[in-house]
């Protein structure tokens, strides 16, 4: 009985190792102690084989709770990891992204943020238009991306042309105030129009967020296979423990127990 007890005492300590008590992940070893306790209970067994293989059912059990956190923990990974990259995109990058391209406007207009940046240049040189009278190359150059020209600043580069060479010979107040009229008006329906453009973007992108969290769900194929093979080694453990306690447990009742047809071969990595 004394050596019983013993071997009890002993299995119970080394089921107990497999809870992980490190710096950083500390799982609940009152926990382990009450999942332990509630399968004695269940399975009630008898001398240190039996008891010997509540503790290897409930170690592989143990082990397969910490496998589908380890699964959750790596879809909340995944999901958050990708929603933040998406959401704090470097704007210098996409700034030099734009400016390598042929026409940068109509690169910015497929984004909210692209258009975003294009409508406060524009209200920029709308408010230096409105203080001054008239467009000056600085305000023209708030247009630029990545020092580089644009169908806006191409455009106003035409404004300005048009006074300085005053095609119709108006008198100076007229030429300023016509061209001053010519440009706010060309700006604010270029404003009005990228306004609406961030809009939809805004709606695309949002719906493209939403199917990029609902694809981020699942692992990446790699990792679910870990996982996948990792969770399928515990099973079989926790099987064929179960299928030993259960010839055993009848074998004590008193039961004729017929041996197995199959014999099992672990897998050793």
């Amino acid at each position: 009985m004394a050596v019983s007890k013993m071997n009890a005492l002993k299995h119970g300590i080394l089921s107990k190792e497999v809870v992980v008590q490190g710096r950083v992940v500390r799982e609940s070893q009152a926990e382990f102690t009450k999942l332990h306790a509630r399968f004695g209970e269940h399975l009630m067994p008898v001398g240190p084989m039996e008891e010997l293989l509540v503790d290897q059912i409930v170690t592989a059990q143990w082990r397969l709770r910490r496998a589908l956190a380890a699964e959750s923990g790596e879809i909340a990974l995944n999901a958050d990891g990708g929603h933040w990259k998406r959401n704090n995109r470097d704007p210098v990058l996409l700034w030099l992204k734009w400016g390598a391209g042929l026409d940068p406007v109509s690169s910015m207009q497929q984004s909210a943020i692209g258009n975003s940046m294009l409508i406060s240049n524009l209200r920029d040189v709308r408010a230096v238009l409105e203080r001054e009278g008239e467009l000056s190359e600085e305000a023209i150059k708030r247009t630029f991306v990545c020092g580089k020209a644009s169908r806006h600043s191409s455009e106003l580069e035409k404004l300005k042309k048009w006074l300085v060479e005053n095609p119709e010979g108006l008198e100076p107040d007229a030429l300023r105030a016509k061209h001053r009229e010519q440009a706010l008006k060309y700006l604010d329906r270029e404003v009005d129009l990228l306004v609406w453009q961030e809009s939809e973007c805004e709606e695309r992108e949002r719906a493209e967020e939403l199917a990029r969290q609902a694809a981020d769900v699942l692992p990446s194929a790699k990792v679910l296979d870990k996982i996948l093979r990792y969770e399928t080694k515990l099973e079989r453990q926790l099987f064929r423990a179960m299928s030993q306690l259960e010839r055993l447990q009848r074998m004590r009742g008193g039961e004729s127990v017929p041996p197995p047809l199959t014999m099992e071969v672990s897998e050793r990595n």
